[in-house]
């Protein structure tokens, strides 16, 4: 039961070129059975519509507000919104997703008061060719002390599957847990900012709670995404990444901080193994072989085993300790059969 009656929980959502979905979104958060809640839509200097959308309903409902600011990507806007909160927690939602009505209501009544809790429920992936429900790697519960820094804390990084997705949704977060994290925020990033915002907050929760079912929210796949598009700058985002994560773990002291980073940097390396392998032109090779023969990735993979359980994880992963050209041929056939049946 909750303590403190009727707490209310800031609704931050952070916006950028949008419109198409954003509707949906913040009409599912103004329907929550819930209503001790504000609405902060962080508008991250969009160029379509969004900006405007924002606006229109901040003129119409006093429960939300807008907040425009110079493009600085997600996590500046995150934080944007956290810095004009005045809710008692945070739950954070993207602007092309949407939540069931209970979500709030129910994540809620499993709230103490106590300062650093957090509760998670699970969430429905949103496919254009239809709908799978995605639940947490750990048993639903209540994790506190040596139960949580084991189950949970111990294992946050360096595994193939995450205990918890590190991602900022679908999860309600006691406000005191982001206090004194932006030392470790780096607002380049674009691929794995989650992990960045996330994974201090985590490390300092003192109980959390995972829910049983709870498929309350709803995050829209969108063909075409960063995950099958080339970045160029992808390893150097990885590489930014992981300095920030290895400096969380060893400042707020992960059970094997140093271990967990280094396992984690090697799955990193296969999604920069995959980037590359869809990159353009014949010089893919050249940049493979560049990024794997260097002395210190070299040395962390060949230093760092680790379990690669999928099939499609395996074969990147032979071709991280073994660069050579005609692996990285079969691989890239491999691959770009993958994509185009994902997009039929």
């Amino acid at each position: 039961m909750i303590k403190k009656s009727n707490p209310t929980i800031s609704v931050i959502v952070p916006v950028y070129n949008k419109a198409a979905y954003l509707r949906e979104c913040v009409d599912s958060i103004l329907r929550q059975t819930y209503r001790h809640i504000e609405v902060l839509l962080v508008d991250d200097e969009s160029t379509d519509e969004s900006g405007a959308i924002c606006d229109a309903y901040g003129e119409k409902n006093e429960r939300v507000r807008v907040v425009h600011q110079k493009n600085s990507g997600p996590t500046a806007a995150c934080v944007a919104g956290m810095r004009k909160a005045l809710g008692d927690y945070y739950m954070f939602v993207d602007s092309d997703d949407y939540l069931e009505p209970e979500t709030l209501s129910e994540m809620a009544e499993r709230l103490t008061g106590k300062p650093g809790e957090i509760v998670c429920c699970n969430h429905v992936v949103e496919k254009q060719r239809g709908k799978v429900q995605v639940a947490s790697g750990v048993t639903p519960g209540i994790y506190e002390g040596e139960r949580l820094r084991r189950e949970i804390k111990a294992k946050l990084i360096g595994e193939e599957k995450k205990v918890i997705p590190l991602s900022r949704c679908m999860k309600l977060c006691e406000k005191s847990l982001f206090e004194g994290n932006e030392v470790y925020y780096d607002y380049s990033l674009r691929f794995g900012d989650d992990t960045n915002l996330m994974y201090p907050a985590m490390l300092a929760s003192s109980r959390v709670v995972i829910m049983k079912g709870a498929f309350y929210y709803h995050y829209r796949y969108v063909e075409g995404s960063l995950v099958h598009r080339y970045d160029e700058g992808l390893f150097a985002g990885v590489q930014r990444l992981m300095e920030a994560v290895r400096r969380t773990a060893e400042d707020k002291k992960a059970p094997d901080g140093a271990g967990a980073a280094a396992r984690e940097y090697c799955y990193m390396l296969l999604y920069v193994m995959k980037n590359e392998l869809r990159g353009p032109g014949k010089d893919y090779r050249k940049r493979i072989q560049r990024i794997f023969s260097d002395e210190k990735v070299k040395e962390l993979v060949q230093n760092t085993p680790i379990l690669v359980t999928e099939r499609s994880n395996q074969l990147l992963y032979v071709g991280m300790q073994y660069p050579g050209g005609m692996l990285l041929r079969l691989l890239r056939a491999v691959l770009r059969i993958y994509d185009r049946k994902r997009e039929t």
